[in-house]
């Protein structure tokens, strides 16, 4: 697990004290196992929500040298993600998941 100082300055999330996680999806290409929430077999992402009910982002990567970090999302944000990587939407989303799919 791992804790990351959010871009607001204000906040730091530890992903252990996450109250729910989801990974992200993958296609396989015929060689690779590709991230449907990145478009690569690199990038990755992992969506949290916190103790407080809010939601966000992990970012990692397999390249050497990058650093993984994490960013608040919106409810909308989250709801799109969570679609698109076929998951089920938790009920505080629902709402969020209407105005963003069709």
């Amino acid at each position: 697990m791992a804790r990351y100082r959010m871009s607001d300055g204000a906040s730091v999330v530890d992903t252990e004290n996450a109250t729910q996680h989801w990974e992200e999806d993958t296609r396989w290409n015929g060689n690779n196992h590709i991230s449907v929430a990145t478009g690569s077999q690199w990038e990755h992402q992992t969506l949290y929500r916190s103790r407080r009910g809010r939601y966000y982002l992990e970012h990692t990567s397999q390249w050497q040298g990058s650093t993984p970090s994490a960013e608040w999302v919106s409810n909308e944000e989250a709801a799109r993600w969570l679609l698109a990587n076929e998951h089920e939407v938790p009920a505080e989303l629902e709402t969020a998941a209407e105005q963003v799919s069709e």
